[in-house]
């Protein structure tokens, strides 16, 4: 560090990045005895493919010039070398690594389709059999520069709960740092049931994240029209935030850390104000929760447990930060996926953050998601200092703290949000 810490590059961490390989180059990761059945899904991609470009999920000319124009770094999908140069050029130190690495064409999904599809309709063993082929692949694959990437082992949480257990303890062992589960349970048993507690537990004391993924849904729904799609795609992986908190699960397991990627976070503010208030002014939740497992308000619990990672944070979001709490938004470049910040990352920072304060800056880039994710800054800092922009170079002045409520403020600035109005009868302030 130098003796002016405003000038130190920032050492950031993207949340929400990707990687898989070309499906077909699986197999070896997969149990043989699922062989045939692979075969089978392989010769039926070219028909999900035309069925995803009749359904307007797909563009061709798009995904046609996004690869003809890439070409090169989107290697960096399943290749290191060619990954750790790109992440480099946009100045990620490092990152938190999730499955299917083009979202364009898919011939990056994990086998059988539970990639980002990960969905709890998919047959529980085929499930199982093409997560652990995706997981065996991507502990190989972190494994070359473990302190820059932490890898989400996929986890189809649906199954039979001893090996849903047991593939937790494999992925920790494995080198895997996360989980990932389905944001969608469709005929399963949801979220609230305790069938689930076991697994809870086993994420708590591995210190692995459960995180559910934008991805998932009842595209079926939708027919052709997409932006029916686009306009609750965020629902389906935030869905599963208040099936736990009000059941209970973060106070019966206070270790346990849960997020929510590439879903923004705009929509949290007025949802946290939202449940905060019914807590507080259902007579203290009992009536909200029956078996009366909240301790205190849904807020408190977001911010002790929960985390958001804002791929391509917004303008707006950033506006609401004290609402949603700075150490809760974590920033991903989604890397390599075309909506995301990748390769113009620098020039993204440097528009979206420019009058930022840079303590709070340092948080939402890089510090709380090394927090979250088990992240060794020190290993880290000769990266960052190699590769980091500075705040200079994102346009920040040492100035803007004075003009600016600090990020230790957040919880007295944002969270003022429930007085007397909100409840006449009861008179409860917050």
């Amino acid at each position: 560090m130098s003796d002016t810490p405003y000038e130190d590059p920032y050492l950031i961490i993207s949340s929400d990045c990707h990687a898989g390989l070309p499906t077909e180059q699986y197999r070896p990761y997969l149990d043989s005895r699922f062989h045939r059945q692979f075969d089978e899904f392989l010769g039926q991609r070219d028909a999900r493919r035309a069925e995803a470009t009749r359904l307007g999920v797909r563009n061709e000319a798009f995904a046609e010039k996004w690869f003809h124009d890439h070409e090169e770094g989107l290697r960096g999908g399943w290749d290191t070398g060619q990954r750790l140069k790109e992440l480099d050029g946009d100045g990620v130190a490092a990152e938190v690594v999730f499955p299917d690495a083009d979202a364009v064409d898919s011939q990056t999904a994990a086998p059988f389709g539970v990639g980002l599809g990960l969905s709890g309709d998919q047959d529980p063993e085929l499930g199982m059999a093409g997560a652990q082929a995706h997981n065996r692949w991507l502990a190989e694959f972190v494994a070359q520069t473990p302190e820059r990437h932490c890898g989400v082992a996929l986890l189809p949480i649906t199954g039979e709960p001893g090996k849903v257990v047991a593939e937790i303890h494999r992925a920790k062992e494995s080198g895997l740092g996360a989980l990932m589960i389905p944001a969608m349970w469709v005929d399963k048993a949801p979220y609230h049931d305790r069938r689930y507690d076991p697994v809870w537990a086993a994420a708590a004391e591995t210190r692995m994240p459960i995180v559910t993924h934008s991805g998932s849904s009842p595209r079926h729904e939708y027919g052709d029209h997409l932006g029916i799609f686009v306009s609750e795609v965020t629902w389906w992986p935030a869905r599963p935030l208040w099936f736990l908190l009000w059941s209970g699960v973060f106070e019966r397991h206070p270790g346990l850390k849960f997020g929510v990627a590439e879903s923004g976070c705009w929509w949290l503010p007025n949802q946290l104000w939202f449940m905060d208030r019914l807590y507080l002014g259902a007579h203290g939740g009992k009536k909200l929760s029956p078996f009366e497992e909240l301790k205190r308000p849904p807020s408190e619990y977001l911010d002790r447990q929960v985390f958001v990672c804002a791929t391509n944070t917004k303008r707006r979001e950033l506006a609401q930060r004290y609402e949603i709490g700075v150490d809760n938004i974590l920033w991903g470049s989604d890397f390599p996926h075309p909506e995301g910040t990748w390769p113009n990352t620098r020039t993204w920072l440097k528009n979206t953050f420019h009058d930022i304060p840079v303590e709070e800056t340092r948080r939402m880039l890089g510090l709380a998601a090394a927090e979250v994710f088990g992240f060794d800054t020190a290993k880290l800092a000769p990266i960052a200092r190699r590769i980091g922009p500075t705040p200079a170079e994102l346009g920040q002045s040492p100035d803007q703290a004075a003009v600016a409520a600090s990020w230790a403020r957040s919880r007295e600035v944002g969270r003022h949000w429930l007085t007397e109005h909100d409840f006449p009868v009861l008179g409860v302030t917050q």
